[in-house]
């Protein structure tokens, strides 16, 4: 007598069920690799956007963010190279935005810097301005205190010749017309004469 054991039902539903399931995981597994892309273009973005930051001096301005862009962009090539394109992508978009923050923040710390130097330049000029404004002004007293006591005075005096003096005698004054030797004869028309007269 011969008797044959068949492996019992149970245990064979198990073991399709799990060969199905590793065979479904297997499945999704590789179209999910075949499905994500390689991130070309974000990590082009990434790296357009570092040397931004680097031309912009992030690294003496915010080296902090500066340095942790380089470190993600440097994650985000070693999942590229290890074919983990989801990961490469997450870690380009956050180099990305750090060398952006880096950026922005050393042309604020460029422009502070150089707003300090003009101020300060322009602080130089204004004591150079009142130092030679006080020097004028020294050398004027120094000049005055050698004048006479009458030529000191603030007030600048009148001319000579427009004070009030005495009236100037007839006929030594300025005349429009010749005088006439003989009062009895009237005088002579001038052709110089412009008094309006025809």
């Amino acid at each position: 007598m011969v008797h044959i054991f068949s492996p019992p039902r149970r245990q064979m539903k198990t073991t399709r069920l799990a060969v199905s399931t590793l065979t479904l995981a297997m499945t999704l597994t590789l179209a999910g690799c075949a499905s994500a892309p390689p991130p070309n273009g974000m990590m082009n973005q990434a790296q357009s956007q570092l040397q931004a930051a680097r031309d912009a001096d992030a690294a003496s301005y915010d080296p902090i963010d500066f340095g942790a862009a380089q470190d993600k962009f440097q994650q985000a090539q070693n999942a590229m190279a290890k074919r983990d394109y989801d990961e490469a992508a997450q870690l380009a978009d956050e180099s990305r935005a750090d060398a952006e923050l880096a950026r922005a923040k050393a042309r604020l710390a460029a422009a502070r810097s150089q707003i300090q130097s003009k101020t300060a330049a322009n602080q130089q000029l204004r004591e150079q301005i009142d130092q030679s404004l006080a020097d004028q002004q020294q050398q004027d007293q120094t000049q005055a205190s050698g004048l006479p006591q009458q030529q000191q005075s603030m007030d600048m005096p009148a001319p000579a010749s427009s004070a009030l003096g005495e009236p100037i005698p007839q006929g030594q004054g300025f005349q429009t017309y010749p005088q006439n030797p003989n009062p009895d004869q009237p005088a002579p028309a001038s052709s110089t004469d412009q008094g309006g007269h025809p």
